[in-house]
């Protein structure tokens, strides 16, 4: 199914996003805390021109964004809302808004780093108007992310590693946002120190220690046990 048509309805002047149907995540939920995606090559030249078929109406370009990041932008809002219900409004909105401004994409980066910089702002900014996340964690907080199934794990190890990943969250809940940001990108999402920098728009020096002092606020809070 064309991704336009499980957005919404793209078509028409100025981007009026007219249906706000349903985004179902196409990826399993499981335990589990840091998520391990397949091995991606980003070539900026690709991704240049995968925004030039964007500009010119190839309904496919965007698909294929999708196709790209959806799994990763998921697993992003999940973690930094703790809600799987928000978490699927706010993908829906960010590939939203990836659709209105891939245009605008002049290939300075990576798309990838270019799509992260636009989920985070967007979850920081949604987020920031309710009460926060911490306070309301609901089941979702188990579901670390969507990593690849490990057959060879039975059905203790996979209790483990269950408990595991809703202590991480609930300790990630209660760390400061600029912290719980850089570490999620970092531990959970894979992006290196130069990527982060570039999401969040800060120096490398600044990414690692926002990260040294994040894993260090979550090590005492696992600790004392929550």
């Amino acid at each position: 199914m064309n991704v336009l048509k499980k957005l919404g309805n793209f078509s028409g002047a100025s981007g009026v996003y007219q249906s706000r149907a349903r985004l179902d995540p196409p990826w399993e939920e499981s335990v589990g805390v840091a998520t391990v995606y397949p091995t991606v090559h980003h070539d900026t030249a690709l991704d240049v021109e995968l925004v030039e078929r964007h500009r010119c109406g190839d309904i496919q370009a965007f698909d294929e964004v999708y196709g790209r990041f959806g799994e990763m932008v998921y697993n992003l809002a999940l973690r930094l809302s703790g809600n799987r219900e928000e978490s699927a409004d706010l993908t829906q909105e960010i590939f939203l808004r990836i659709y209105r401004h891939l245009g605008s994409f002049a290939g300075r980066s990576t798309l990838k780093t270019w799509v992260f910089r636009i989920a985070v702002n967007h979850c920081r900014d949604r987020l920031s108007r309710r009460t926060p996340w911490m306070q309301s964690l609901d089941d979702g907080v188990e579901d670390g992310g969507v990593p690849i199934a490990d057959p060879g794990r039975g059905p203790e190890e996979l209790a483990v590693a269950a408990d595991e990943g809703r202590r991480v969250m609930a300790g990630l809940a209660r760390i400061p946002q600029v912290f719980r940001e850089a570490v999620v990108l970092r531990d959970l999402e894979g992006l290196s120190y130069e990527e982060i920098a570039e999401v969040l728009g800060v120096r490398v020096g600044t990414v690692r220690s926002r990260i040294a002092r994040g894993r260090e606020q979550l090590r005492l809070l696992l600790e004392k046990g929550l």
